[in-house]
């Protein structure tokens, strides 16, 4: 249905999760990883993290998402949708910039667990110490 439409693409990546995100034209549907929105995530909060490039830019219900994400948690993947879909509609129009932008939802959050050291137990604990 969509392959033939023109679409605007953006990119989102947050912790380990990354998007790849296509808005169309439409009424608003929402798809992830072929499956709808509301089957994907099961937290209104994370729907609204989601939706939210639309609430700031009042622009709900005129766009259809499909999206790709891959890697992270949950969290994760809903943070790195909404960092897609607030790219994508940067290319729709510039004059949406300054308001994704004072919503911080350009930049990307840069937040990632810390890796393991060698000779530490986690990335900063180190094993417990014994006299004896």
């Amino acid at each position: 249905m969509y392959e033939s439409k023109p679409y605007f693409y953006g990119t989102g990546r947050r912790k380990h999760s990354v998007s790849r995100v296509r808005v169309y034209p439409g009424t608003g549907k929402v798809t992830i990883n072929d499956r709808d929105i509301d089957d994907y995530f099961g937290l209104d909060t994370l729907k609204t993290i989601v939706r939210q490039p639309f609430a700031v830019t009042a622009t709900e219900g005129k766009f259809d998402v499909i999206c790709t994400v891959k890697g992270g948690g949950v969290s994760g993947q809903a943070g790195a949708i909404r960092h897609g879909i607030a790219r994508a509609l940067l290319q729709n129009g510039e004059e949406m910039r300054p308001l994704l932008k004072k919503a911080g939802l350009l930049t990307r959050d840069p937040r990632m667990k810390e890796r393991k050291k060698y000779g530490l137990k986690g990335a900063r604990r180190a094993p417990q110490f014994s006299k004896r």
